[in-house]
């Protein structure tokens, strides 16, 4: 695509026109993303005018916070359908959830099937401040029961940044890395972008996502990337055809 460029490109112009978006937040009224029908719609449209293709919003579900169920997602999914119908078919809008991995995780495990982005492929995040103290249990249960797992943003977690080894036992573990767009922009900060650069380097990424909350995140297309391995960001973005339907 653009590794022959000598200066950096804008992050816009590393999207191709059939990109395949695997974690946003678009619906409206849900969690920390979309406020309102309005907004939702502007996001929708920036999205297709940057070059989605098609998109899988991924509203949190995270216990005490955003404590969605299955049945709400799904229903706040198709009540964005209905209200906005062009926008949504015109992203191919699908759904799924970004499960935060904490104590009470192993029980929602044992007593629902969870929305995944394809096939049995499931999005999880850790909290920022420390990652679950049965971190490996529930990683083994998702495996058993067949989940395909996809970390995200993987690069946001200071406690990882001066552990490789944490990172490497986390991909022998079967996870899958999903990195923010933002990211290489630096938009998150240097010491993310730093570690951006480390997985990227390692070609531990497997995925991008947007994670798109609101206007700010898509003005931030604009910006410059920052990362020195293109090729490897470049390569990640493409993998995410997998996901196309």
């Amino acid at each position: 695509m653009f590794s022959f460029f000598k200066t950096k490109p804008l992050l816009k112009h590393l999207i191709p026109q059939n990109f395949v978006d695997i974690h946003s937040h678009l619906l409206f009224g849900i969690d920390d993303g979309a406020k309102d029908k309005e907004n939702t719609k502007e996001l929708l449209l920036n999205l297709k005018q940057l070059g989605f293709e098609q998109a899988i919003t991924t509203p949190h579900t995270t216990p005490l916070v955003w404590d969605n169920t299955k049945e709400q997602i799904l229903a706040k999914y198709e009540e964005v359908k209905s209200v906005l119908p062009v926008e949504t078919k015109a992203l191919n809008l699908r759904v799924a959830s970004e499960y935060l991995m904490d104590e009470s995780f192993l029980h929602r495990l044992e007593n629902e099937k969870l929305l995944t982005l394809k096939d049995n492929y499931v999005l999880v995040e850790m909290s920022y401040m420390n990652p679950p103290v049965q971190l490996y249990d529930i990683l083994f249960q998702l495996k058993s029961r067949g989940y395909d797992i996809v970390l995200a943003h993987p690069e946001r977690y200071n406690f990882y940044h001066q552990n490789e080894e944490a990172y490497k036992k986390l991909k022998r573990t079967g996870c899958k890395f999903q990195m923010n767009l933002l990211s290489v922009t630096g938009y998150y900060g240097n010491h993310v972008l730093e570690a951006a650069n480390h997985l990227l380097d390692g070609d531990m990424i497997d995925f991008v996502g947007s994670d798109i909350h609101h206007v700010r995140h898509v003005k931030a297309f604009e910006n410059k990337i920052q990362i020195k391995n293109v090729q490897n960001f470049e390569k990640a973005i493409q993998n995410n055809q997998f996901f196309r339907i």
